[in-house]
């Protein structure tokens, strides 16, 4: 087929099937790519529309398009969301019935199917390949390629195995889709799935919808509900902590203060993590508190905050989970509360892992670049971007843009701290090291008799709160090391040397106290915030929200996948008096217009259309 008509062709669909009135970024080039059968690597962040660059090759090209995902608790979802607009879909795991595994095996090798979900394990099974080796096949679709990188926090050993599909089915496209993935992940993608001749299409890593905040942690919860009540009251909303038992006391803690919230983590019975998902997805204004165990791949558009309460093991997982707010391009918060210990419990997990000596180092290395996003003193966008190699200016929609921080010499107070930690023996914990500082005479302390010491009260001029973030700063930038393997002791390096004789200055943040979150009104999309509507368009709004809770309860799809916000806005605001004017709000393709376009006139038409 020549490009020309191929475009033509593609874009037909994008219009007629999905709704959408014209390809975004680079969506254009990898459909045409990919549907002449070429092989791609595709970096793009969540909500950017990856999906559509697999699934508009798959209905051009003959044949059926293979999607491995690794997601099988969103595999229903993300068919029944294609059947929405039209598209013949089915998935292939283990929560399947035998039957029904026949019925798809049946469909698939009489390409009576369009797209089949895969999760790898399943497909990597000797039955599953030689289904595929008689199935008329389109395209390989790797979603999440990230998982194939073994220093990721989502790592998954099948992936690693994905370069069968080159070597069992050499002519057919494969096109690998992550939202996260510095140079080294890249180049574990193109190694371990043999994509060494694919194009790479890399678009910006930027969400300007989103604005990041990290705020000095003092009561993490407590400064976790203030936010949620002054910002995000009745949003849906995720907020992720680092242990199991913490999701379920979060959860609990904002139930008690009336915030709707559900826990999700990896050591809950099935039924129950299963259950609490599908509320999340289909309900409106639940809080999910949860571990990494929870988010990947979850399409749902209108969560209004991201929020963490411990710090995270990465750049690429704190971008990948905070990329989980404002799918729908409004605005979205990603707030996160850190201190000292965030800084320990990371460095001490690394420390205790069976992990080997390069995987440790790989780790530390990322976590150093997580904690330097948390310290600087410049944009965050900025710093973030340019961890994924990506020049940018600064925003002036993140906390440091909007309240730059003050940094100031911290070279005497650095050799203050540095001095009390020698002093004491390198054998004492932060608590210990501080209450020197600011002479306090706790029982531990004259026990040991450091009152007496020429350290104590040098620095008295300053809080507990304010030694701590010092004692933060200073770790991170490697003069002092946490000795976990004697209960914690703080133990100088050797480039605190320098800074203890003079020979180096240093700058530091100045510590902020917590503020209380402030509310605010939100702004224009264009402004990175949810477009107004005024109040009969806010009627009408709220008519046709009730209108598709309804509706997909009848369906039992969440209702995001009947229609998103943003096109229930977009009807509001335009109120269409006929289908033809329906046809042409984003997001209303064919089917859904035969399927909810006479129902929806009846509610921006009252006298409806003959």
């Amino acid at each position: 087929m020549p490009d020309d008509a191929l475009s033509q062709q593609a874009l037909h669909l994008l219009q007629t099937v999905f709704g959408y009135p014209a390809f975004r970024s680079q969506q254009a080039q990898i459909v045409g790519h990919v549907a002449r059968g070429g092989d791609a690597l595709v970096l793009m962040p969540t909500g950017g529309g990856k999906s559509l660059c697999y699934q508009i090759p798959a209905l051009l090209r003959k044949g059926v398009g293979i999607v491995v995902s690794p997601l099988i608790a969103l595999m229903q979802d993300q068919v029944d969301a294609l059947e929405e607009v039209g598209v013949r879909a089915a998935f292939l795991n283990s929560t399947q019935s035998f039957d029904e595994i026949l019925e798809v095996e049946r469909r698939m090798r009489e390409g009576s199917v369009d797209l089949v979900y895969i999760a790898p394990e399943r497909l990597l099974t000797q039955r599953c390949l030689e289904v595929l080796e008689i199935t008329p096949i389109a395209l390989f679709a790797i979603d999440e390629a990230h998982c194939v990188s073994q220093w990721g926090h989502d790592f998954r050993p099948e992936y690693m195995r994905l370069s069968v599909l080159h070597e069992r089915f050499p002519d057919i496209p494969r096109i690998a889709l992550t939202a996260t993935a510095d140079q080294q992940t890249r180049q574990e993608i193109i190694s371990h799935l043999q994509l060494e001749n694919a194009l790479q299409f890399v678009a910006s890593f930027d969400r300007p919808n989103i604005r990041y905040q990290i705020v000095e942690k003092a009561n993490g919860r407590k400064q976790l509900l203030d936010f949620i009540e002054a910002q995000h009251k009745g949003d849906a909303g995720i907020v992720y902590c680092l242990s199991r038992k913490k999701t379920e006391e979060t959860a609990a803690f904002l139930n008690e203060h009336g915030i709707p919230a559900l826990a999700y983590h990896a050591g809950m019975e099935l039924q129950e993590r299963t259950s609490n998902q599908s509320r999340f997805l289909r309900e409106d204004g639940i809080v999910m508190c949860a571990t990494i165990a929870f988010g990947m791949g979850i399409d749902k558009p209108d969560v209004r905050f991201v929020a963490h309460l411990d710090l995270p093991k990465s750049i690429e997982g704190y971008y990948q989970e905070t990329g989980r707010a404002g799918r729908d391009g409004a605005t979205a918060n990603a707030w996160m509360a850190y201190g000292l210990q965030d800084v320990v419990m990371q460095r001490r997990m690394i420390e205790e892992s069976e992990a080997s000596d390069l995987h440790k180092r790989v780790l530390g290395e990322k976590l150093d670049a997580m904690i330097a996003l948390c310290e600087t003193l410049s944009c965050r966008r900025v710093h973030m971007l340019g961890y994924f190699g990506q020049a940018s200016d600064p925003c002036g929609n993140c906390d440091t843009c909007l309240q730059p921080p003050t940094s100031f010499d911290g070279t005497v107070a650095a050799q203050k701290l540095l001095s009390t930690i020698y002093r004491v023996g390198q054998q004492f914990a932060a608590g210990h090291v501080i209450d020197v500082l600011r002479a306090q005479e706790t029982e531990r302390v004259q026990q040991w008799r450091h009152h007496e010491l020429t350290v104590f009260g040098i620095g008295i001029d300053k809080s507990e709160a304010e030694w701590r973030a010092i004692l933060r700063q200073l770790i991170a930038l490697g003069f002092v090391m946490v000795d976990y393997e004697h209960y914690s002791a703080l133990r100088l390096t050797e480039a605190a040397r320098p800074v203890l004789k003079g020979e180096e200055k240093i700058r530091l943040r100045q510590y902020q106290k917590a503020a209380k979150a402030v509310k605010h009104k939100r702004q224009s999309a264009s402004d990175f915030a949810e477009t107004e509507l005024n109040s009969e368009q806010q009627a009408m709004f709220e008519k046709l929200r009730w209108w598709r809770v309804e509706t997909a309860r009848e369906h039992n799809v969440p209702a995001y996948v009947i229609f998103p916000d943003a096109t229930l806005r977009e009807i509001a605001r335009s109120c269409p008096q006929t289908l033809e004017a329906l046809r042409g709000v984003s997001g209303v393709g064919d089917k859904k217009l035969e399927s909810y376009g006479t129902a929806i006139l009846k509610m921006t038409c009252p006298s409806g259309e003959d």
